[in-house]
């Protein structure tokens, strides 16, 4: 089934809020619509199979790993009319340009990603997806400290909260990062 008009749909939040499980969840039911649909994911996420996306609740789906944004497009299939980006945050800059492509063509595009890194400031690429996106759904943890609603994702090394200073990115999962509301969300500058 072909839609009238494509689209860009952008699940973001922080670490474990449901993000890699809600686009699961779509993508499933576009299946069930008897669409065809792609699934993409940066080559750098190793973490649980190199070619499935999966939700830390170990709910997959299958996914191509790409290197840099212009795959993607390289990849796709003619009849492919929902393709499903997750961890869109570690992608390049050339993603935006490359779903607004896809969503101009007609093609459904629904992308998830971080939208704060572990400093709790805006992640790579997505406020612009963000922004561009036709619908945007911000999901929320649980906050590990408190309990209450969690947007930030805490970096932790050796037990204490990573510093401001430290990488950006290092892929990895409950081992190193935690929910955080913002009360409980420390970094610590130099």
């Amino acid at each position: 089934m072909k839609h009238e008009t494509g689209s860009l749909e952008v699940i973001c939040g922080s670490m474990f809020c449901g993000k890699t499980e809600e686009l699961i969840r779509r993508l499933r039911r576009a299946v069930i619509a008897r669409q065809k649909v792609q699934v993409f994911k940066p080559a750098i996420d190793r973490r649980y199979a190199e070619e499935k996306v999966a939700s830390h609740a170990g709910m997959v789906f299958d996914a191509i790993p790409v290197g840099h944004s212009s795959e993607v497009l390289a990849h796709l299939l003619p009849e492919t009319t929902v393709v499903g980006v997750d961890e869109a945050q570690f992608f390049d800059e050339g993603i935006v340009d490359v779903v607004s492509q896809l969503a101009d063509q007609g093609v459904r595009v629904i992308a998830a990603g971080l939208d704060l890194d572990f400093r709790g400031e805006p992640f790579g690429c997505m406020p612009v997806l963000m922004a561009k996106a036709e619908r945007v759904d911000k999901l929320h943890a649980i906050c590990m400290v408190c309990g209450e609603s969690a947007t930030r994702t805490q970096r932790l090394v050796n037990g204490e909260p990573a510093r401001y200073d430290d990488p950006v990115v290092i892929v990895g999962a409950s081992e190193m990062y935690e929910a955080r509301c913002r009360l409980h969300h420390i970094v610590p500058r130099s």
